[in-house]
């Protein structure tokens, strides 16, 4: 079984010799696949919903507005799992490489040269998995979310897998590890609040960095006591 401390002490060792290489490819990934949430107070509480409703053009403009939503979520998903897919199997590549040796940044476009449509796929099955699992129960889509975590790995390692087969050798190399990399993850949070508090300036420059070599670290030890 893998060491916890070992894992994050290598990371930290990789992070440090690929420093500045390690912080863009971080950056990247968080630019493109953290999830923010934005609110802001409009004119709502000033909005007549009756007397819009009576306006003889409102089925219209409403329906323009539908579509633009519509259009802006088709765009959203083309993107997703044309773009972003196998860029973050590219990121994760990156870091993945850089546990032994300097990786370039030019990793990041791994997947869109090799083994681009299972990623893709790949990638967008892990993501509807874990969504029917949180929508079912929020204890389900934490547990698929572990069981899949190695999928952009896997993919971004093995050129010749197809999209399923990837989502199984992630759920069977994640069989007896998922609780400690519960753990693990867990043991990032008083980083997240450093880097919170000080408006994610510590993120990008170090935890940021150094937790995406500690989970390549991590994906190492877990694919080597499965051989």
């Amino acid at each position: 079984m893998w060491n916890r401390a070992e894992i994050k002490t290598k990371g930290k060792e990789s992070m440090k010799r690929n420093y500045w290489k390690s912080v863009v490819a971080a950056l990247i990934y968080l630019l493109f696949f953290a999830s923010t949430g934005v609110s802001s107070k409009s004119g709502a509480d000033e909005f007549d919903m009756e007397k819009f409703l009576q306006d003889p053009d409102a089925a219209l403009i409403l329906g323009i507005v539908a579509a633009a939503m519509g259009v802006g979520l088709l765009i959203s998903f083309v993107l997703k799992l044309f773009v972003f897919n196998p860029l973050e199997a590219g990121c994760n590549r990156f870091f993945l490489t850089n546990q032994d040796s300097d990786a370039n940044l030019g990793e990041l476009g791994h997947n869109f040269k090799n083994n681009y449509m299972s990623t893709a796929i790949g990638l967008f099955l892990r993501d509807l998995l874990v969504c029917i699992g949180c929508f079912l129960f929020v204890v389900p889509g934490i547990i698929l979310h572990y069981s899949y975590r190695l999928v952009p790995y896997i993919l971004s390692e093995d050129a010749s897998i197809s999209a399923t087969e990837a989502l199984k050798r992630s759920r069977a190399m994640m069989k007896g590890h998922k609780w400690n990399v519960f753990v693990f993850d867990l043991s990032f949070i008083g980083w997240a609040i450093l880097s919170a508090i000080t408006c994610g300036i510590v993120g990008v420059f170090y935890v940021n960095p150094y937790y995406h070599n500690a989970d390549a670290a991590l994906y190492q030890a877990i694919r080597n006591s499965a051989n």
